[in-house]
């Protein structure tokens, strides 16, 4: 965490903006560390937090619209050919696709929050020729929530810590409380419209 710390102040919001964004559409990296971390450096006066929040959701939200181009253009033609090495060819593209018709909207707005699907979401929305617009929506509700729950909640605690070494101790168990809630509001809204798609038919 410390040396996290020192280059966001060396380098400040530019290397957040580029490591996130890198990290959205393919590249592994430590962008939400880098985001917590620039969030309880604002808390404690060092950066800004407005500017924190803006610079992470510009973006992730870019990031992931490059995914998503990057598996348009030919993330497809790649799988075909190579896939089968791994067992990986049409008709698994077709039950993909299949359930991205269904379950997209959601897989692209929650997969932020979990390891590996934060770098593939585009990607994989972009092969499975999910519509840019509802991948562009999808993607603009991921990255806020995303930014709120470890940006601004970082941000919030960052300031009831008096020092950094007090984050281990306290942050685990305030952010898995924070996802938490950010995933059953979203399961409420899933149900309350499978419930209102039920009635309507």
């Amino acid at each position: 965490m410390s040396s996290l710390q020192q280059y966001l102040i060396d380098y400040g919001y530019p290397t957040l903006f580029i490591v996130v964004l890198l990290e959205s559409f393919g590249i592994p990296g430590p962008g939400q560390a880098l985001l917590i971390t620039a969030a309880i450096l604002a808390a404690h006066g060092k950066l800004n937090i407005a500017a924190v929040l803006i610079t992470a959701f510009t973006g992730t939200a870019l990031g992931g619209c490059i995914g998503y181009w990057i598996g348009r253009r030919g993330g497809r033609q790649l799988i075909l050919r190579f896939g089968r090495y791994v067992r990986i060819g049409e008709p698994e593209l077709k039950r993909l696709e299949s359930s991205f018709d269904r379950y997209g909207i959601w897989f692209v707005a929650i997969a932020r929050f979990f390891e590996v699907l934060r770098q593939l979401q585009g990607i994989v929305a972009g092969i499975v020729d999910m519509s840019f617009r509802r991948f562009f929506l999808a993607n603009l509700a991921g990255s806020a929530l995303w930014c709120a729950v470890w940006g601004l909640g970082s941000w919030r605690l960052g300031r009831q810590i008096r020092s950094y070494d007090d984050l281990s101790e306290k942050a685990g168990t305030v952010f898995v409380v924070m996802l938490l809630m950010v995933l059953l509001v979203l399961l409420g809204i899933y149900v309350k419209r499978r419930l209102k798609g039920r009635n309507a038919s």
